[in-house]
């Protein structure tokens, strides 16, 4: 094993004898959120606060990051190279990563033209990443095209790049999510549950759907999607459960019609929608607990909906897994600026004295 990969793994299980790095800090509390929970008719609701996985703020990515930069530092690599929006969460916690491990880190990002370097973005600068953006264009297929292209300058240079697609969506690293539902099976009790998650690149949801057959074979893992049709997540969704399964060796099965995901709770991506802002308010005004306009506020949406429409059973505790994605707040200052109650107060100098 490469020196440089912390040993943390047991002889118990498969899972254990995996080799990752130490990147997030975990376990992640368990919060119930009973206002919120009554709103909607539900009678036990918690949220699993995975953005308080701390690294660069915090976020999901941080527990996939971990299997994959044990690769990396396998490989012997100087150099990681991914893409993302212009908002990516991934790509700002593989910075972190990558400058947590000592390692240069390029990233190919694309999106709308911008003025002002906000949110996730300012991140990216502040952690030094060299950014390459696609103006007007977030294809992936064109970022990955970018990104490859990229890695072969590099080569020719005598780098060793790594790189990672978007979201860091790859069987090793959707192990993170196993772990974290045998992390939730501990904190929770035992019995039918229902786990609601945001679902863009499918690492984090196939991971989820893995670790609850393996660790809560009676919860039902619900994908709210943020970017893709239910069919692309279904597929998707399938190869990484399989890709993973195969790195456990684990006997598992599963079929596209046994993926759960709801493709309503979105119109484009990283745009914010009217349900997603009004998940972000009742989530901060009830429960003192922040989302994000492209991830969190729009699966939190989803979530809200289902529980009213009855989709989701309102006798079972519900899990809202949080993903992260705060600094992205603050890049949406516009389309949030009229919630602001402002009272201008003019100041009063003191009289002196005679």
């Amino acid at each position: 094993m490469n020196s440089h990969v912390d040993s943390v793994s047991s002889p118990h299980e498969p899972l254990d004898r995996i080799p990752r790095v130490l990147l997030a800090d975990i376990p992640t509390p368990v919060q119930e959120v009973p206002r919120l929970a009554r709103t909607v008719g539900l009678t036990s609701l918690f949220i699993k606060r995975d953005d308080q996985t701390g690294l660069a703020m915090g976020g999901n990515k941080a527990r996939k990051l971990e299997y994959d930069f044990a690769e990396i530092l396998k490989q012997g690599s100087d150099v990681v190279l991914t893409v993302g929006g212009t908002q990516s969460n991934h790509a700002v916690m593989t910075a972190a990563a990558a400058r947590r491990k000592g390692l240069d880190v390029k990233i190919v990002l694309g999106g709308p033209g911008f003025t002002e370097y906000q949110g996730n973005l300012l991140l990216d600068l502040l952690l030094g990443a060299e950014i390459r953006y696609l103006k007007n264009n977030d294809r992936n297929e064109d970022l990955a095209s970018a990104m490859e292209e990229w890695a072969e300058e590099l080569r020719r240079e005598g780098r060793r790049p790594y790189t990672l697609p978007v979201g860091g969506s790859t069987g090793i690293g959707a192990l993170g999510y196993v772990r974290a539902m045998r992390e939730l099976a501990a904190q929770i009790r035992p019995g039918p549950s229902q786990i609601v998650l945001a679902v863009g690149s499918c690492g984090t949801f196939a991971g989820a759907i893995l670790g609850a057959r393996l660790y809560m074979p009676e919860a039902r893992v619900i994908g709210i999607s943020v970017s893709r049709s239910s069919t692309e997540i279904a597929r998707r969704t399938l190869e990484i459960v399989t890709e993973s399964a195969g790195i456990l060796q684990c006997d598992f099965t599963l079929t596209a019609a046994e993926i759960e995901s709801y493709d309503c709770y979105h119109q484009e991506y990283g745009v914010p929608t009217d349900s997603g802002r009004e998940a972000i308010l009742s989530c901060a005004r009830l429960e003192g607990i922040l989302l994000d306009p492209v991830y969190t506020g729009k699966s939190m949406a989803g979530l809200l909906d289902l529980a009213r429409r009855r989709i989701l059973n309102p006798a079972l505790p519900t899990v809202f897994v949080h993903t992260g994605g705060l600094p992205i707040l603050f890049a949406f200052e516009r389309s949030l600026r009229d919630l602001a109650r402002l009272t201008t107060i003019s100041s009063t100098t003191r009289r002196e004295s005679e």
